[in-house]
């Protein structure tokens, strides 16, 4: 399985990428640190699952998430959003926006392995 993460913390690319590997999706792990980068690195790979931040420079994951999902050649891919965005509007407007499910920081990799089974359509 390939899966891009999406952050500008290098140690959240790393903590998300090591938890992935430590639950068994670790398969090929793509790196960005912005939503502008993500998008020339999805043009030229075909991923599984996109786990993004929301607060980036350049291009924040919210937009990031719309500018994707109105390009419907991606629709099929899940997008987790990890984020300290907490709020119950900010949950809702990010998955208005197309994003399949969240991820409030800090988290475990139990949460991180349930949320990706979820998507996945792994779990019940």
């Amino acid at each position: 399985m390939k899966v891009i993460t999406i952050d500008d913390s290098s140690t959240m690319r790393r903590i998300i990428k090591n938890t992935l590997k430590r639950i068994g999706y670790g398969d090929e792990i793509l790196e960005a640190e912005n939503g502008k980068e993500a998008l020339d690195i999805l043009a030229s790979n075909d991923v599984d699952l996109i786990i993004t931040d929301w607060n980036m420079p350049v291009m924040d994951g919210l937009t990031f998430v719309k500018k994707i999902r109105s390009d419907h050649k991606y629709d099929d891919i899940p997008i987790i959003m990890v984020t300290t965005e907490a709020a119950k509007e900010d949950i809702i407007t990010a998955l208005k926006a197309g994003v399949n499910n969240y991820i409030v920081k800090p988290f475990t990799p139990q949460v991180l392995k349930e949320k990706i089974e979820a998507v996945l359509g792994l779990k019940d």
